[in-house]
């Protein structure tokens, strides 16, 4: 046959196989891989206990190193372990053993996973790592393999199968090791307290951070940007305050500053409807809310949101412990944060 009839024939069509036979595949996978998780969760004891005490005891922090499938995973524990209290990165076993392993000090505690126990680039590692005194907590599907029988620390990992049905693609034994890292980030976090508020520091720019870091004085408007005017102010006097700072409301304040009253959107449309009100003549203080919502410059953005959802509000005064009016926001402000 020539080559050009052979690059033309017709092949045989790939397999068109029915919605729940997919279904039927992926379910298949999530039960071998709930019996893994099963399997290896019972084998927990004192090698675990042990890894942890390593890990909360070093003076200095977790490296992660695993190659292939193995490393994306130690990527991924170093992640959890760094953002929940515990100092932690990844290095590369292949570039580790090119200058890398300069990152590493002998005050640091190693945890190096393959689930043979046997990946080339680990074991070279080991008799640097020995001399300089690391220790070493191996997590493998081997006890008997060479990387578990050097550590300090062996972590079983090993599964019942894996879901791939081939027994080729690293699956159910991935899924282990990941589950492994996130009960050790889980164990330590508890054993040092680990706090929300410690993980919005780890986290300023997620909505966790934004929630248990932001201020009202991060968010207010402080300054001429405040709105107000004192208590012999007009309606339209007060009007024209809030036209120019554009908070929807003003504050009405003593000569010294201390907060008297508020006066909003919502109050210009109550007056309205009275028709004795003449904006020209009328005293703000005669229309103004009298002890109105109010919260400190040191609260939480968050709490602002809170108070303005509780009493169905737009906007707050801010005040200090004299009662001096030092800021605004309204929900706007904290839209803008992301606060809600």
């Amino acid at each position: 046959m020539a080559m050009s009839e052979m690059a033309t024939s017709p092949t045989s069509p790939a397999p068109d196989p029915s919605a729940p036979a997919l279904a039927d595949s992926g379910r298949r996978v999530f039960a071998i891989e709930a019996d893994a998780l099963t399997a290896v969760a019972a084998r927990l004891d004192g090698d675990f206990s042990a890894a942890c005490r390593l890990m909360l005891e070093t003076r200095g922090r977790v490296v992660c190193t695993g190659m292939g499938k193995s490393g994306h995973i130690a990527r991924k524990i170093a992640a959890t372990l760094a953002s929940t209290g515990t100092p932690a990165f990844y290095v590369h076993p292949g570039e580790a053993a090119h200058g890398d392993l300069g990152m590493i000090t002998d005050a640091d505690v190693v945890l190096a996973l393959s689930y043979s126990g046997e990946s080339d680039e680990i074991l070279l590692l080991l008799p640097v790592l020995r001399r300089q005194g690391n220790r070493l907590i191996a997590m493998t599907g081997r006890a008997n393999s060479s990387l578990a029988r050097e550590a300090d620390v062996h972590l079983d990992v090993s599964v019942p199968a894996e879901a791939c049905p081939l027994d080729l693609a690293p699956t159910s034994s991935t899924t282990a090791s990941l589950a492994m890292g996130d009960a050790l980030a889980v164990a330590l976090l508890e054993a040092r307290g680990f706090t929300a508020d410690d993980f919005a520091r780890s986290h300023p720019a997620g909505a966790l951070g934004r929630r248990l870091l932001l201020h009202i004085a991060d968010v207010m408007h402080a300054g001429d940007d405040v709105p107000r005017v004192d208590a012999d102010a007009t309606l339209s006097e007060a009007l024209v305050e809030m036209s120019r700072k554009r908070l929807g409301m003003t504050a009405i304040v003593d000569a010294g500053g201390r907060l008297l009253g508020l006066f909003t959107d919502g109050d210009l449309r109550r007056a309205l409807d009275d028709h004795r009100v003449d904006v020209r003549t009328t005293r703000i203080a005669d229309v103004m809310t009298r002890s109105p919502k109010t919260i400190g410059s040191d609260a939480l953005a968050v709490e602002a949101a809170q108070l303005m959802e509780t009493h169905k509000i737009g906007g707050l005064l801010v005040i200090d412990a004299n009662r001096r009016v030092v800021g605004a926001l309204n929900i706007h402000d904290l839209l803008r944060a992301r606060v809600v």
